[in-house]
């Protein structure tokens, strides 16, 4: 099973582009806190939306801004200048933009008219898929 639920902040403003035939496709790092190790360590995973979630990822939400997304981890490759270059990324199949409204009210700041968190459900259904439960003040933000 390829499953991955990530929680962090944006690296960098998402990338936004087209396929030839339209798709939109955002590219985007997201920086995650591993909670659990002595020092405080972070991993930077890079991540691409596709379609009306890349539009909207791009429209709303900037560098630094926190998301939780879940999806699947895929690796591809391609060539370049004659190198064969390897990527490994997370396909985020559902993306929750975290900033509270008011936490973010400076200018270009996003308005949304939904939810923008996780809802108990979602940490449920975390919980007994990983077989613990989770505890808030282990959570990296």
């Amino acid at each position: 099973m390829n499953i991955t639920v990530l929680v962090g902040r944006l690296t960098r403003d998402p990338e936004l582009r087209y396929t030839q035939n339209g798709t939109a496709v955002a590219n985007f790092n997201l920086a995650v806190d591993r909670p659990f190790s002595k020092e405080k360590e972070t991993d930077f995973i890079n991540c691409v939306a596709w379609r009306k979630q890349a539009e909207n990822l791009a429209q709303y939400m900037k560098k630094g801004s926190q998301i939780g997304i879940s999806g699947r981890i895929q690796t591809r490759n391609y060539e370049k200048d004659g190198q064969r270059v390897y990527v490994t990324e997370v396909v985020a199949d559902n993306i929750q933009f975290l900033d509270s409204r008011n936490s973010s009210e400076k200018p270009n700041s996003y308005q949304s008219s939904s939810p923008s968190q996780f809802s108990q459900t979602d940490f449920t259904k975390v919980e007994s898929s990983l077989g613990q439960p989770i505890d808030d003040s282990d959570l990296p933000f």
